[in-house]
Parts: C-alpha cells; sequence; structure tokens
C-alpha cells in the first residue's frame, strides 16, 4: 500500500500552529517571524513533505490583490461590506480592486472576467445575477470565487457563498409591527426578480398568514415598470402613496433607503411617522439611525458578511475545504414603528 503523503494540516499538528501559519511560512510570508518560518521548513524537511506542485505554481503567480464585484459603490450597505472585505485583506497582505455591476449580469459577467485578466488572486462578488443556467461561465472562473448574498433562487450548487436569511428577516420586521397592534400592512418593494425581494415578500406573506391577518394585493406596492429597478428612494417616493391609499397602517419596506424615501414622501404629504404611519426598513445601513425619526430596520451583520466572503476566500487559496453560511438577521427598534394611535393610552 502506498504510503499516504504528509499534508500542510500534519505539519500544523506536530508543529502546534494553525493550516495558515503552516503555509504562509511555506511561502515565506512577511506575517510569519522569521524563526518560526525556519522552524516550520525544518519540520517539514523532516517530515519528508512534498509541496502540490499545482498550487505552488499557482502560488508563485500570486500577485497580492483580490476583486470585488458589487452592484453600486454608491450604496452605504456595500460599503461596509467592503470595509469588512478590507479588514481581512489588509491583515493577510492582500488589496482589493473594487468594480460595479449595477445589478446587469453582462456587466457582472465582464467584471469577472476583467479581474482574471488582471490575474487577482480572487473573487468576491455581491448580489450575482449568475444562476444555474450560467454553471459554464462560473465554471471557467480561474481563481476561487465567493458570493454575497446572491441574487438568483436557482444558484449553482458549485458556488461558494455568504448569504442573509431574507425570509426571516422578513418576518421578523412583520411580526414586530403586527405585536403593536397594527393589522393593517403593507410591503413596499423594488422592481426586479432579485431573491431578496421574493423572499422578503414571502417572509411577508408568511407572518401575516401566521397571525391570520388579512393580505390584499393592493397592500404590496412593487415599481416593476419595464422591469427596471429605480433608484431604492425614489422607489420609496413614488410607491408610499398608493399604500397609503389602500389603508395600511404599517408598511415593511425591501431596504432601508427605500424606507428613506416612503419617509420623504410622508414628509410631502403631511403624514406623521410613526403616529399616522409605521415603516420598517431592511439592512440596517448608519444612515437608519439619523433620519428623523430614527428607522425601525432589520440588520444585516455586513461587516461580518464582507469578513466572513474574504476569510472564506483566503481558506480556499490556501486549499481547505469550506462550508457556505447564512446569517441571521436582527431586529433593532427604533422611532419610526409605534403602536396604532388608537391603541397609544
Amino acid at each position: 500500500m502506498r504510503k499516504r503523503k504528509t499534508s500542510i494540516e500534519d505539519i500544523a499538528r506536530r508543529a502546534g500552529v494553525s493550516h495558515t501559519t503552516v503555509s504562509r511560512a511555506l511561502r515565506d510570508s512577511p506575517l510569519i517571524s522569521l524563526k518560526v518560518r525556519e522552524e516550520i521548513k525544518q519540520l517539514a524537511r523532516d517530515m519528508s513533505y512534498v509541496p502540490n506542485g499545482i498550487a505552488q505554481s499557482l502560488q508563485n503567480q500570486r500577485t497580492n490583490t483580490i476583486g470585488v464585484v458589487v452592484t453600486s459603490i454608491a450604496d452605504p450597505f456595500f460599503a461596509e461590506v467592503v470595509e469588512g472585505i478590507e479588514q481581512i485583506a489588509r491583515t493577510a497582505g492582500l488589496s482589493v480592486l473594487l468594480s460595479a455591476s449595477h445589478r446587469d449580469l453582462e456587466q457582472e459577467i465582464a467584471a469577472i472576467n476583467s479581474f482574471e485578466r488582471r490575474r487577482v488572486d480572487g473573487i468576491l462578488v455581491a448580489d450575482s445575477r449568475i444562476s444555474k443556467h450560467h454553471t459554464k461561465q462560473i465554471a471557467q472562473i480561474a481563481v476561487p470565487t465567493v458570493f454575497m448574498n446572491s441574487q438568483t433562487k436557482d444558484q449553482p450548487e458549485m458556488i461558494h457563498s455568504v448569504s442573509i436569511d431574507d425570509c426571516l428577516g422578513a418576518r421578523l420586521a412583520v411580526e414586530h409591527l403586527i405585536s403593536l397592534k397594527h393589522t393593517s400592512i403593507g410591503y413596499l418593494g423594488v422592481g426586479d426578480h432579485s431573491r431578496s425581494n421574493q423572499q422578503r415578500l414571502e417572509g411577508y406573506r408568511m407572518a401575516l398568514s401566521e397571525a391570520g391577518l388579512p393580505q390584499k394585493t393592493d397592500w404590496v406596492a412593487i415599481n416593476d415598470e419595464d422591469n427596471k429597478r429605480s433608484s431604492d428612494v425614489a422607489t420609496g417616493q413614488q410607491m408610499l402613496s398608493k399604500l397609503v391609499t389602500a389603508g395600511v397602517t404599517a408598511i415593511f419596506c425591501y431596504n432601508d433607503m427605500v424606507a428613506v424615501g416612503a419617509l420623504l414622501a410622508c414628509q410631502e404629504l403631511s403624514i406623521s411617522v410613526p403616529q399616522d404611519l409605521s415603516l420598517v426598513g431592511f439592512d440596517g445601513i448608519a444612515l437608519s439611525g439619523y433620519v428623523t425619526p430614527p428607522l425601525t430596520t432589520v440588520s444585516q451583520p455586513m461587516l461580518e458578511i464582507g469578513r466572513l466572503a474574504m476569510q472564506m476566500l483566503l481558506d480556499l487559496l490556501e486549499e481547505k475545504s469550506v462550508e457556505n453560511r447564512v446569517l441571521s438577521p436582527i431586529l433593532v427598534k427604533r422611532g419610526s414603528s409605534a403602536p396604532l394611535k388608537n391603541d397609544c393610552n
């Protein structure tokens, strides 16, 4: 029987250090002290360690850069996600290159191809529109790739991902409004067919159904003109009056920027929030705490999404196995939601 080759994990166990430390030491990474590097190299020789030729070849060609594709560099949500990415990348001595897809599949694929031509070591993609129909494109990506909050329901099984439980987040928002005695609750969504929009709408409907509350078609307002997504603030401004006319007393908004737009529309229509209408957003961006009134929101762990995705990418670069992650959001109660006026005694 052929003797099993010594692995990096074997060396790490013998040395009492992590897999990453051994891998970096064998590559002469300056993140590891010279003394530790020499000790680990000697241990590797003693254990007859033979590096993986293909992996070593790739390592020698590294550029120490990571490509990140987001939908918009102006969106405050992605600003925090990218900050989380950079925190981990910086520690690993990697630089981050940024590109925007503008929620367009062709631009997303073009950005990925561009990063590959620039020979980045790995790629992170936020809000991807790549689905099972694009398995060939994914298979052709030559560097490790991690997706964050992929926006297709039928995402390929082969992808590595970090995502949020959108359905749970929507239920938290609607259950909060139900606890405030609201029974006429609307949903204000965005004009695309993204996975997040579908799952938040599903969570909204599930919460109403479980509470035995009515669901009316005119309590759901989704700006779907020409199937193009306008700015989220504009969507909130344009669609708010439709829900108010339908008689809702509370609204769950797709995200915080939609809720900000709804707040602006309320000011224009002299609707008092939360006295006349309660609003809840989704994301937990910093701006949500600075508007008037401060926005009740379902907060995503944006920094953690970025950190976990970047760490997953580092693990893939180290040829370690990884598991996809689904994170849970939390409800942050603020001044934009309150009991029905008649129930405030």
